[in-house]
């Protein structure tokens, strides 16, 4: 095998500066590890024992119904919050923006405040003919919601606000000519939208709506603001308060957020992997880990083309 049709031995580059940081962080990692392993503070004993508790787990489940139920309620609100964003209509565009100014400027935490005090703020609402003494009837809208369903409508309408820009670039990134090929084979409105529209923008709308239920997860951490009580980290820190212990409690909180984050972002990844299929970026196979550069199915013999060669074959070609 003469020099020319030996294969390609690509020879990587070397990174000492890059070598040298990565041991760095990773002998600062290790001491880390064990300062934490070895520290009395965070108390190891406490933490596997009440990992398991079942205060915890069903602390949990609550976190957990939190997140699900405002999320889903968040993600309706944000479609129809993103339509009226689009719509020709300038009143319904008016209002969508109002909503999207009003929760998008204001922390989570005070509209969850007023969330809490709504009850108290408005205790009875008259039904009648305004300006005069006629009442048909008073009614208490607020009295009779348990904390658990306003922690819910608290989070879903702050949540809502980010799901309605959200949706609303996912649909514009459609290409504006594909609404109108369907309007022009005699698709209605919702076809359109459920057959063409949404199912393209569903590889936009994933990543992010992903993050946010990732973000509304550690979000029903400030629930306590509006007097509920029962999610994880309310539970944690009662039971922290009761053993003088907050770090111990503050660790098994923590392990309980990773994990459910960790199940969530899985999820994650195999929804985006479906909704990108088609357009997601293949990864890059020209060179294998073994260094040797491969070639085409017909260039695997070893032989670098020259340009004598690829006259060559051109003109066999031609005299066939």
């Amino acid at each position: 095998m003469s020099a020319s049709t030996e294969p390609i031995v690509a020879v990587k580059l070397r990174h000492p500066w890059r070598t040298t940081v990565a041991i760095v962080l990773v002998l600062l990692l290790a001491v880390f590890i064990y300062d934490a392993a070895t520290r009395e503070t965070f108390r190891w004993h406490l933490v596997g024992a009440y990992l398991f508790d079942t205060r915890i787990f069903q602390a949990v489940g609550v976190t957990l119904a939190l997140t699900i139920l405002s999320m889903v309620l968040a993600v309706v609100m944000g479609l129809v919050l993103a339509v009226m964003r689009l719509s020709d209509n300038p009143v319904l565009r008016t209002l969508s923006w109002l909503y999207l100014w009003l929760f998008r400027g204001t922390p989570v935490y005070v509209q969850l405040v007023f969330w809490g005090l709504l009850s108290t703020i408005y205790r009875s609402i008259e039904v009648g003919v305004p300006f005069t003494d006629t009442t048909f009837f008073t009614i208490a809208p607020f009295e009779a919601i348990d904390l658990f369903w306003l922690a819910v409508l608290g989070l879903a309408f702050n949540e809502a606000a980010y799901m309605a820009e959200i949706v609303r670039s996912g649909i514009l990134s459609v290409d504006a000519g594909q609404e109108e090929a369907s309007k022009a084979l005699g698709m209605s409105w919702r076809d359109t939208m459920l057959r063409i529209i949404i199912p393209q923008s569903m590889r936009v709308i994933i990543p992010p709506t992903g993050n946010e239920l990732i973000s509304m997860l550690k979000t029903t951490s400030l629930v306590t603001a509006l007097g509920f009580t029962l999610d994880l980290y309310a539970r944690s820190r009662e039971i922290s308060a009761a053993l003088y212990e907050p770090v111990p409690l503050l660790i098994v909180a923590s392990i309980w957020y990773l994990v459910v984050t960790s199940v969530l972002m899985v999820g994650q990844h195999y929804l985006e992997a479906y909704f990108g299929r088609g357009v997601a970026p293949q990864k890059d196979t020209g060179v294998a880990d073994t260094g040797v550069l491969k070639l085409p199915a017909g260039e695997q013999t070893g032989a670098v083309p020259t340009a004598d060669s690829a006259t060559s074959t051109r003109t066999t070609g031609d005299g066939a």
